[in-house]
C-alpha cells in the first residue's frame, strides 16, 4: 500500500472506533395507551357528518340499513380451525360473546350495506379476543368491521384460526 493510502485507511479506522466509543445505546418507546379510557371511534359519527359538512368536501358514503328497521338479531360467521383444518359455523346474537377454540367473538353491529360495487354486502364490528393461558394481557386480535363480500380487505389474523362473516340474519 501507498503512503496516502495507509494513513487514510488508519484515519478512517480511528473515526470509525471512535464514533463506536462513543455511541449510546437509546430505546425510544411510546408510553403506554390504557385501552379502558379510550372511546370507540364508531359513536362519533355525528360530529363526523358536521365536520363533512361544514369543510364542503364530498366523501363517496356507504349507506348501511338501519338494523332496528330490519330486525337484524343474529351474526353469521364461520370459524377455521388450521390446525385440524374444520370449518365450524357460529352464529352469534348482537352484543353477546361466543366462544370459537380460545377465541372469545363478540358481534356488535350488524347490517347490509347498499352500494353499487357490492350488491347488499353484510358488514358487522367484531371484536375478538384471545383467551389462551400464554395471553395475560387479553388485547384484542381484532377490533373493527368485516365483510361478507371481502373478508380479506380487513382479516382477523391469527395463528391457529380464521373467522368469517356470512352474513346478518334476523331469526
Amino acid at each position: 500500500m501507498k503512503l496516502g493510502k495507509v494513513s487514510s485507511f488508519i484515519i478512517i479506522s480511528i473515526f470509525s472506533l471512535c464514533t463506536l466509543l462513543l455511541a449510546e445505546d437509546k430505546i425510544i418507546s411510546a408510553p403506554i395507551i390504557n385501552l379502558e379510557n379510550l372511546e370507540p371511534s364508531y359513536e362519533n359519527l355525528e360530529s363526523d357528518k358536521e365536520a363533512i359538512i361544514n369543510s364542503g368536501s364530498e366523501i363517496k358514503k356507504r349507506n348501511i340499513i338501519n338494523k332496528k328497521g330490519d330486525n337484524i338479531k343474529f351474526v353469521n360467521l364461520v370459524g377455521l380451525d388450521k390446525i385440524t383444518a374444520k370449518t365450524i359455523p357460529i352464529k352469534i346474537k348482537l352484543g353477546e360473546t361466543a366462544k370459537f377454540g380460545l377465541l372469545e367473538i363478540k358481534a356488535l353491529k350488524c347490517g347490509i350495506s347498499n352500494s353499487v360495487e357490492t350488491k347488499n354486502d353484510s358488514v358487522a364490528y367484531l371484536q375478538v379476543r384471545d383467551v389462551s393461558e400464554n395471553q395475560n394481557e387479553k388485547v384484542f386480535i381484532f377490533n373493527g368491521w368485516t365483510f361478507s363480500s371481502n373478508p380479506s380487505l380487513t382479516p382477523i389474523d391469527h395463528a391457529i384460526y380464521d373467522i368469517w362473516l356470512v352474513g346478518c340474519e334476523s331469526t
